[in-house]
């Protein structure tokens, strides 16, 4: 565990992330991120946690390249190939006038995959997020959850290397979010992806992460940067045990350092 500022770390061979110096302002003169660093590695599962507007949504997306900085670095190798990176928002923006299974194809068909084989992408990715028996359902006729499942599908479907995640169970109902949290770590173990999920619940972050990094207050600083010290195997009841426990109260007294920090 570190509580120094976020560290470009000495393994930088293996890193897939690298921001340097990165600053942001919005047009009304807001300053979200200035002289932020940060390193992530191939394989991690990384939380971002930190007080609402603090940054965490923009660092997001200027990893994804939905934004850019106005100073800084920013070098993430796999940006150019086609399909490596995928992004889940927090709403799951299905099309409503295509099924489940033509919402996944979407990326496919605009990538002009043949027919065929994004048929086949689409059943297989719906198939990992356990939704194989809905491939002709309306996103009228889902629950949230699966919605939210579909979406994760359509960014899983071109099999990327780094899936970036912006809270996308916030809306969810507690045992909802628990068991797309579970099936979540379980598509990371399988499918050997990175992970970066930005998200308010100190108990997802602990559950979920590799890594965890609590952000201050904008313009946002790493208040803590943890090694988050829980087994490789994650099943639900972990949630009730000591060193689960102690892990989110870590999370926690690190969040109320970021509240207090200007």
């Amino acid at each position: 565990m570190s509580s120094a500022p976020a560290r470009l770390r000495d393994e930088a061979g293996r890193a897939i992330v690298q921001l340097r110096g990165v600053r942001r302002v919005f047009p009304n003169g807001t300053t979200a991120l200035d002289g932020f660093d940060l390193t992530i590695e191939e394989g991690e599962l990384l939380a971002l946690l930190g007080p609402s507007g603090c940054g965490k949504s923009t660092l997001l997306r200027i990893i994804a390249g939905l934004e850019r900085p106005d100073a800084g670095e920013v070098d993430v190798p796999m940006a150019g190939e086609r399909g490596a990176l995928g992004y889940v928002f927090q709403d799951a923006h299905l099309l409503p006038w295509r099924t489940v299974q033509k919402n996944v194809e979407l990326p496919l068909e605009l990538a002009r995959v043949p027919a065929e084989e994004r048929a086949r992408a689409a059943r297989e990715a719906l198939d990992a997020v356990e939704l194989s028996d809905a491939l002709e359902a309306m996103p009228h006729e889902l629950s949230g959850g699966m919605r939210m499942r579909v979406s994760i599908a359509r960014a899983l479907v071109t099999r990327p290397r780094l899936l970036l995640l912006d809270e996308p169970f916030a809306a969810l109902d507690e045992i909802t979010r628990q068991r797309l949290d579970e099936r979540l770590r379980g598509l990371w173990a399988e499918r050997s992806l990175t992970i970066v999920f930005v998200t308010h619940s100190i108990a997802e972050a602990a559950f979920l992460a590799t890594r965890a990094i609590v952000m201050t207050r904008r313009p946002a600083r790493v208040v803590l940067d943890h090694t988050v010290a829980l087994p490789h195997e994650r099943p639900g009841s972990l949630r009730g045990e000591a060193s689960f426990a102690q892990q989110t109260a870590l999370l926690y007294r690190a969040l109320e350092r970021g509240e207090s920090l200007r």
